[in-house]
């Protein structure tokens, strides 16, 4: 490959990274599975015949839909043998994610590869069936059951009311501050009666191994947690939303990142996510 042909398909793929490894990260759940699966789909532009390629967006996607099924039947052997709950990677931003949020990342992963293609692609990313079709090497027919049945299983994950920007951002450093504080009145008003609490440690760091249910469990564990908070303070390092829920970064004693996401419905606080594996983390750096 000559330093022109390099340059020359660097300049058709660059300006759609980001939007392939947007497909390619709500596909697997991780960063740097979705940067790899993209640099992936870079070396193969590099050496196809590009001038033949009439749409070089629909053919990368393509190329980064079918590497992601492939590495997606790996990631779920590895998922069988994960230590304690299993999130995916956080991703931060400033403005919330209204397509893919975190509940709907979680309800994707009970999907087969094949239904969370056709749902990511056809539900969120507005791709015809007869693209869809093409992408995944099945029939339209196919592809509309597909997305139905993905459809009914994650239907209960998809936010009803969304939590209006700066009510969410408040809400998150409300909660900073007195589960920090170990203010178990005021962190109370903000939880809902179900509450629960998922903590990805990944057998990296300390973590609950089962999510904490209910609202007195959720209670008991920041009680706990105060204390340690007391001896080892923790420093919010920013605010904003992780996979679209309002939530926070921290950078706890151990000199590790941790993020925050909450789940919030009518004001009050009904899933927290807390993501410790440092693996998962690498990328805040």
């Amino acid at each position: 490959m000559t330093e022109f042909g390099t340059e020359d398909a660097a300049a058709s793929f660059d300006p759609l990274r980001p939007k392939l490894v947007r497909i390619a990260y709500r596909m697997l759940g991780s960063v740097a599975d979705a940067e790899d699966a993209v640099q992936e789909a870079f070396i193969r532009w590099m050496s196809v015949d590009r001038a033949e390629v009439r749409e070089p967006e629909a053919f990368l996607r393509r190329t980064v839909t079918r590497i992601c099924l492939d590495q997606l039947k790996s990631a779920r052997r590895q998922r069988e043998t994960y230590i304690g709950p299993w999130l995916p990677d956080p991703v931060v931003e400033d403005e919330e994610e209204t397509d893919v949020a975190l509940p709907l990342m979680l309800a994707l992963e009970r999907l087969s590869p094949l239904e969370r293609a056709a749902f990511l692609l056809h539900d969120v990313f507005g791709l015809s069936f007869e693209e869809l079709a093409t992408t995944i090497q099945r029939d339209p027919a196919a592809c509309r059951q597909l997305a139905a049945r993905a459809r009914a299983h994650v239907r209960e994950a998809r936010p009803r009311y969304q939590v209006e920007k700066e009510r969410g951002l408040q809400i998150a450093n409300a909660f900073y501050a007195a589960s920090r504080s170990g203010d178990m009145k005021a962190l109370g008003a903000l939880l809902a009666s179900d509450v629960s609490v998922h903590a990805d440690g990944g057998g990296k760091r300390p973590a609950a191994m089962k999510p904490i249910l209910g609202f007195a469990a959720v209670m008991k564990l920041h009680e706990y947690l105060a204390g340690l908070f007391k001896e080892n303070a923790s420093k919010l390092v920013r605010a904003g939303f992780i996979n679209g829920l309002p939530g926070f970064v921290t950078l706890e004693a151990d000199g590790e990142f941790q993020t925050t996401a909450l789940d919030i419905l009518d004001g009050k606080i009904v899933a927290i996510y807390v993501v410790r594996n440092p693996d998962k983390l690498k990328h805040l750096h």
